[in-house]
């Protein structure tokens, strides 16, 4: 997989880009621009490449990719399946520090939050008790015209700048921006192989095989170049499998049926698997997300 240059093409009249999109899946080609790129996946399963790491991604998350990072939202396979009907939705904020923003960022009241983006240099992801705040002024952005784009900019910024060191980073800060085209078509098809196989009991000789690697070398190569292990990863694909089934109509009861289908072979593995990741269990997954929708429909 190259990694393509992608020039985002900036209006006359903005200095911040904003996006609202639907489409049948995400850009599907590794690429870098010279922008932070700011991203709430308001709907929508798959995995973010984001330099030499890789992350689990589904509906709800935010992730602030670094400027220059190699990154792609790789949509699950059933988005590209014929007929599927299946779409994603995300909202995205384009800001260039050191281009057309440059003289804002260099302003002494801006020191602490040019500051905290060299700190987090390649991006991070949002914590999960913080992304409505934080998507709330991605959309005051979206909507806003004129002077109050930059207005709502400065009190995104703020919002991010306040996380402190709460932040996930999505890649190691030793990670350098150069990934080769052999690499990138690698890591490509070994992501793609677990992706679409996740659901079966595959075994890391399966996926080494695949890589065209001894199992030891393999090892060696996805720690390496991910942060994760293969179970660890392989695990992360799982859950968020498991996570979409549990909201979308699934009974309680059916919650060892979810496990089997996500490629679990045991419904005390999963149980303790799903907890370590997600920080609560299957069925408190279930039972949050239900007082959450009731609160929302009260609401509307």
């Amino acid at each position: 997989m190259k990694v393509l240059p992608f020039t985002m093409l900036v209006p006359d009249d903005k200095s911040v880009i904003s996006e609202h999109i639907e489409l049948p899946h995400f850009y599907q080609f590794l690429h870098r621009h010279d922008e932070w790129q700011l991203t709430y996946i308001e709907r929508g399963e798959g995995t973010l490449i984001a330099g030499n790491d890789m992350h689990a991604f589904r509906s709800g998350d935010i992730f602030l990719i670094g400027a220059k990072l190699p990154h792609l939202f790789k949509s699950n396979p059933e988005y590209f399946a014929p007929k599927s009907g299946k779409t994603v939705k995300a909202c995205s904020i384009y800001f260039n520090a050191n281009g057309i923003l440059g003289a804002l960022f260099n302003l002494p009241e801006m020191k602490m939050a040019s500051a905290f983006l060299a700190k987090n240099k390649h991006g991070f992801k949002v914590p999960a008790h913080l992304t409505k705040e934080i998507a709330a002024k991605m959309f005051s952005v979206y909507r806003a015209a004129g002077v109050d784009v930059l207005f709502n900019f400065l009190k995104l910024v703020n919002g991010l700048q306040s996380l402190n060191d709460e932040v996930e980073a999505l890649c190691s800060d030793m990670y350098s921006s150069n990934v080769s085209e052999n690499e990138g078509m690698r890591l490509s098809k070994i992501i793609s192989f677990i992706t679409e196989n996740y659901n079966n009991q595959i075994t890391l000789e399966d996926v080494a095989n695949a890589a065209f690697m001894t199992p030891q070398a393999f090892c060696r190569y996805f720690k390496k170049h991910t942060g994760h292990t293969f179970i660890s990863f392989l695990n992360e694909v799982r859950i968020n499998d498991a996570c979409k089934s549990l909201i979308s109509g699934e009974k309680a009861d059916c919650i060892s049926g979810v496990a089997y289908k996500a490629g679990f072979n045991s419904i005390t593995n999963f149980n303790r698997v799903f907890k370590n990741i997600i920080g609560q269990s299957p069925r408190a997954y279930i039972d949050s997300y239900n007082n959450i929708s009731r609160v929302s429909y009260v609401g509307a």
